[in-house]
């Protein structure tokens, strides 16, 4: 029970750390994709990123044989029987890098297209909620729900047209 107790408090953390990456991120594939163009972006952005993960594993891999921890079923066996959409994920990220970095180097710049991002994900996430697609739990959607993403959405608009 305790250890559920901080992880109330630390996935926040981590979300807004996943949050301030993602900008980063953006802003560095829309300055590549300044000098060569928005699709060698996405490549080299993708292979870096794979190196990176794959780099990671290994450390994780190391570190817990090294410790003697018992590996778990993502360290061990990484292709678990899936739903065959589960493996489409890098279709839509590939998707977003590019998109993401034509509308930075636009009149949207960088604050723009995230907070254009943030209300399309809002959007889909409770669409994919209500009606309970890719195995997500079905749930309605409140009305407070549907307050926090106008006041979202117009947040957004004064980010574009306030300048």
């Amino acid at each position: 029970m305790q250890a559920s107790r901080k992880l109330i408090f630390i996935m926040p953390l981590v979300a807004l750390c996943s949050g301030a990456l993602l900008a980063l991120m953006i802003k560095l594939n829309s300055q590549l994709a300044l000098y060569s163009s928005p699709l060698w972006a996405s490549w080299i952005a993708h292979g870096i990123g794979a190196v990176t993960v794959l780099l990671m594993l290994f450390l994780l891999w190391s570190w817990r044989r090294l410790k003697g921890v018992k590996f778990t079923s993502y360290v061990a066996s990484p292709l678990l029987p899936l739903p065959w959409w589960a493996y489409l994920g890098g279709i839509p990220g590939a998707i977003t890098v590019v998109l993401a970095a034509i509308t930075v180097n636009s009149e949207l710049a960088l604050a723009g297209t995230l907070a254009l991002m943030l209300m399309g994900q809002l959007i889909f996430s409770c669409i994919f909620d209500c009606y309970g697609y890719f195995g997500v739990v079905k749930r309605r959607i409140q009305l407070r729900e549907i307050i926090a993403m106008m006041m979202i959405l117009l947040g957004a608009m004064l980010v574009i047209f306030a300048r």
